[in-house]
C-alpha cells in the first residue's frame, strides 16, 4: 500500500494538504529521504502519515509547509526565508562564531514567529 493510500484510510475525512504532500514525497523518495528533507525522523513521518503521531502536529506542519510547499516568512535579518529554515535558526544556541550568527540569534529571540514566543503565549 502506498503512503498516499494509507493516509486516505487513516485520516478521517480528507487529509490536510500538507499530509498529502508529505505522502506524495514519501511515495516518490521513501520515508528516510522525506524525513531528512523535513527535519524529522522516519518514524515520526510514518506516525504522521498513519495519523498516530502523539506530538504536536502543528510543528510538523510548519516544517512540511516550509520544506515541501514553499511557505516563507519575513525574517528581519535575511528577508524572505522558508519556514523550516526559520525554525532551524530558532533552535541554534548562542555561538559567537560570526556576526551574522549573533545577529540571527538575537533576531530570533525577539521575533513574533519564534516557537518560544508562541509557546509562552499559549501558556498564559
Amino acid at each position: 500500500m502506498s503512503h498516499s493510500e494509507k493516509i486516505m484510510e487513516t485520516w478521517s475525512s480528507v487529509p490536510p494538504d500538507w499530509v498529502a504532500e508529505l505522502a506524495r514525497l514519501a511515495d516518490a523518495k521513501g520515508l528516510a529521504a522525506t524525513a531528512r528533507r523535513v527535519g524529522y525522523g522516519a518514524s515520526t513521518i510514518s506516525q504522521v502519515l498513519s495519523n498516530s503521531y502523539r506530538g504536536t502536529l502543528g510543528n510538523v506542519e510548519e516544517r512540511v509547509r516550509g520544506a515541501l510547499m514553499g511557505e516563507t516568512v519575513q525574517c528581519p535579518v535575511q528577508g524572505p526565508m522558508p519556514r523550516n529554515i526559520c525554525l532551524d535558526w530558532q533552535k541554534k544556541r548562542w555561538a559567537p562564531t560570526s556576526a551574522h550568527r549573533v545577529q540571527m540569534f538575537h533576531a530570533c529571540r525577539d521575533c513574533p514567529l519564534s516557537y518560544k514566543n508562541k509557546k509562552e503565549a499559549t501558556d498564559e
